[in-house]
């Protein structure tokens, strides 16, 4: 056995901004002063109960649609939750918004799920509010290179 962890970003990216965040998240979990961790990057509607089984931590992103999570992630929970429910308790998550206003439902209606699913927050959501700033980049690159590091680290 290798000992190598899966990091897992599960992130709804519809705009061409939401995927440069997407792809900074990604660029950040695969820095190459973290070692031991495979990261796997999908769209809600791409992974499955299998993926979230294999990994050690997960990333979920989402833009803010009316208030709440994008039908997106929301799909994804809906279609994971049950049969990764008994298996997955404890499992670090962290969260990032694209909130084009304040993101406080959107973060409400994901940690509602997430609290049922008993996962572990293992940092505060990244809220990235208002009109785009180019330092949501930089701050999405930090998000991911966080995650992997903590992960390799075993920190969580």
């Amino acid at each position: 056995m290798s000992g190598e962890k899966t990091l897992l970003a599960v992130i709804h990216a519809p705009s061409p901004n939401t995927k440069r965040l997407r792809d900074a998240v990604a660029k950040g979990a695969s820095h190459p002063d973290v070692s031991g961790i495979a990261v796997t990057c999908l769209s809600p509607f791409e992974t499955t109960p299998d993926h979230v089984m294999a990994a050690d931590a997960i990333i979920l992103g989402t833009t803010e649609n009316l208030g709440y999570m994008s039908g997106a992630l929301k799909d994804f929970f809906d279609r994971c939750y049950y049969p990764v429910l008994e298996a997955k308790q404890g499992t670090p998550y962290c969260l990032f918004i694209r909130a084009g206003h304040d993101g406080t439902g959107t973060r409400k209606g994901v940690e509602t799920i997430v609290t049922g699913l008993r996962w572990k927050a293992v940092m505060d959501p990244l809220i990235c509010r208002g009109d785009w700033d180019e330092g949501f980049v930089p701050q999405c690159e930090e998000l991911g290179l966080t995650m992997a590091a903590g992960l390799e680290a075993g920190v969580f």
